[in-house]
């Protein structure tokens, strides 16, 4: 082949990209849905991905997969505190990541990465990107809202709102409207985790380039105002849902007897409960939510991962009289569809955690929420869906069955509860 050929060949190739997702289920999703994208519009992807919750590799015919060591140990594993495994992760993933696209760089001459994209929480890779002089960008699995909450929080630490709460919950804070003190996002481990989401918000400035599973028509105001401080190049391309369903990456075995039954139910009828992959709750609030549900007489479908109640297996924490009143109205599944759940004409509101996959595929069919945040970034995501986008209401009491009664009836048929 002449050297014209050789160019022409070499012109045509796809550029590839090396995508790294945090393996928890909230940001495996849009970063799969990220690489289907791009994978669309003309880009080679491949894929690395920790051992810990590795992907089905036949569900990915299309990505370059490599898997690497993550040195979790069991223990690790199961820990219920988010920022020590986060931690962890962080820690035990720099190395094996760092060789992994040496040799990615190395073998692959041809057609070598032209950049990286990462999920925020990874907060080693800008480090691993500058050492192989290749643009780094980053995915933020969270909204733009949010997003500027967390970069506020030492200013919102030094202005004393985080001291105190309790005596001053329902305080707005005057710096980010229309947030309430109660709105801020509080950790058990809180020095720790602020420390942590610090690194994290001071890596993203240094990216290259932000990516936000969001859309412009929802986020504007915080988009403009993310541009105008940070002034690193941002791309809201979202919602990623529309363009690929999240149904390929489930790391739970998804019920489609729930489809079945939502086919026998009347339109607009059924409110669809689900907290999330991560989200857990004591008997206490397990009792509440289920008699919520069944004081307010409406049909549901109800999906209660197992562990969702600290300790439990799955129903054994349910009570058997709520299981008995609400037999004919009610079904429970360990997991559910989301996606085609709420495109099902039978769903008429969704009872969510507030989790951001959750709030834009509930926008994205039209789907009113009861918003009930546990942690994080729901705490923002609630207080925008009932106060600025006015698509869903906010559970203000928390787990409380007289505030669910009443808004399961408000939301569902218009009316405050008898």
């Amino acid at each position: 082949m002449d050297d014209a050929g050789k160019t022409t060949l070499k012109q045509n190739k796809r550029r590839r990209l090396v995508l790294f997702p945090v393996p928890l289920q909230g940001h495996i999703n849009p970063m799969i849905q990220l690489a289907q994208i791009l994978q669309v519009r003309g880009f080679d992807v491949s894929i690395i991905h920790t051992k810990y919750n590795s992907p089905n590799l036949s569900r990915y015919p299309q990505f370059i997969v490599h898997i690497i060591p993550d040195g979790l140990s069991e223990t690790e594993v199961s820990t219920s505190d988010l920022t020590l495994f986060l931690k962890r992760l962080n820690t035990n993933c720099a190395g094996p990541f760092y060789d992994c696209l040496a040799d990615l760089l190395s073998r692959d001459t041809d057609n070598p990465p032209i950049a990286i994209i990462t999920d925020s929480i990874w907060d080693f890779t800008q480090a691993a990107a500058n050492s192989f002089n290749l643009p780094r960008i980053v995915l933020r699995a969270t909204s733009v809202c949010s997003f500027l909450v967390f970069a506020a929080l030492p200013l919102l630490q030094e202005k004393g709102y985080l001291d105190n709460l309790d005596s001053k919950r329902e305080e707005l804070v005057v710096e980010l409207p229309p947030l309430k003190v109660k709105d801020i996002p509080v950790f058990e481990s809180s020095e720790n985790t602020y420390q942590l989401i610090q690194q994290i918000v001071e890596e993203t400035k240094k990216a290259s380039g932000i990516i936000f599973n969001t859309f412009q028509e929802l986020e504007e105001p915080e988009l403009f105002k993310l541009q105008e401080t940070y002034r690193v190049p941002t791309f809201s391309i979202g919602p990623f849902h529309k363009s690929f369903p999240a149904r390929s990456s489930s790391l739970f075995t998804q019920d489609r007897s729930s489809i079945s039954w939502l086919d026998a139910q009347a339109p607009k009828s059924v409110l669809y409960v689900s907290f999330g992959s991560l989200a857990t709750m004591d008997q206490r609030q397990m009792n509440e939510v289920a008699w919520g549900l069944a004081d307010s007489m409406q049909p549901f479908l109800w999906v209660v991962r197992p562990g969702l109640v600290r300790g439990s297996e799955w129903l054994e924490m349910l009570p058997n009289e709520f299981l008995a009143a609400t037999r004919d109205r009610g079904y429970i599944v360990k997991w559910a569809p989301q996606q085609e759940v709420l495109s099902h004409p039978a769903i008429g509101g969704f009872w969510t955690h507030g989790g951001w996959n959750s709030i834009l595929e509930s926008i994205g069919e039209g789907v009113a929420m009861i918003c009930s945040p546990m942690f994080g970034d729901q705490m923002v995501n609630s207080r925008y869906v009932s106060d600025v986008w006015r698509v869903g209401m906010k559970l203000e009491k928390g787990l409380e069955r007289g505030e669910i009664e009443s808004g399961i009836k408000k939301l569902m048929m218009g009316r405050e509860a008898d």
